[in-house]
């Protein structure tokens, strides 16, 4: 057993490991319900905020109905960041080949979308305005490469997020047998605000992903 053993996805290929993101479908039979419980409420009241963020961020009608899309990918995300803070549950979204397969699956219907539907519109978006005649060919290159590597940038900065936080809850945790009851209190003390941090680095990492994959859908349109 190493540090990142907690990381490292089973070699079959019908591991259970992966099963964790689909943990979440056992929460959906809840929604039948006649009268919604407070937790259903809350969720609610959730989604409308997400949906007035995203239709100011898409600035035009030709998207309609785009939030709804939008705001499950933020709860598919969420729902994996948070089943990834219980203990012997494999975290899915702290590796690439999760975030990738949403990252670059979005970008490249964006740009196929932009570049055969307004192709006059992609070009202006690679020479800024008022940029001086000189600068053009470099600064295309630059958003060329910049449009580029916009999956990449995605699905790094959400694996990162995630890796990081949980490595320093496990080198923690394994400090523990080494301390006296002092230090292991306050080592308690310490994980569960770490805990709490975690928490909310997965509701920020969740609502960043979709605020860019929303802001790149309106760039196209």
């Amino acid at each position: 057993m190493n540090l990142f053993s907690t990381f490292e996805p089973s070699t079959m290929i019908f591991s259970l490991n992966w099963m964790s993101s689909l943990l979440m479908i056992l929460m959906i039979p809840s929604l039948y319900w006649l009268i919604p419980s407070r937790l259903l409420m809350m969720w609610i009241l959730i989604i409308k905020l997400l949906h007035k963020e995203f239709k100011i961020l898409i600035k035009t009608n030709a998207l309609k109905g785009s939030t709804i899309f939008f705001t499950s990918i933020f709860s598919f995300i969420l729902l994996n960041n948070f089943l990834g803070l219980f203990p012997y549950i494999f975290t899915s979204s702290s590796h690439l080949s999760f975030s990738l397969s949403l990252s670059f699956p979005l970008w490249l219907a964006f740009m196929l979308f932009g570049w055969l539907k307004n192709t006059t519109h992609m070009f202006a978006h690679l020479t800024p305005q008022n940029a001086p005649g000189m600068l053009l060919p470099l600064l295309v290159i630059i958003e060329t490469t910049s449009s580029l590597i916009r999956p990449g940038t995605l699905a790094i900065r959400l694996t990162a997020n995630m890796i990081a936080g949980h490595l320093l809850v496990t080198l923690m945790s394994s400090m523990g047998s080494l301390l006296t009851t002092t230090f292991v209190t306050m080592l308690i003390l310490m994980q569960i605000l770490l805990l709490i941090l975690e928490s909310a680095v997965s509701i920020i990492q969740a609502y960043v992903f979709s605020i860019l994959i929303t802001l790149y859908s309106s760039e196209v349109s």
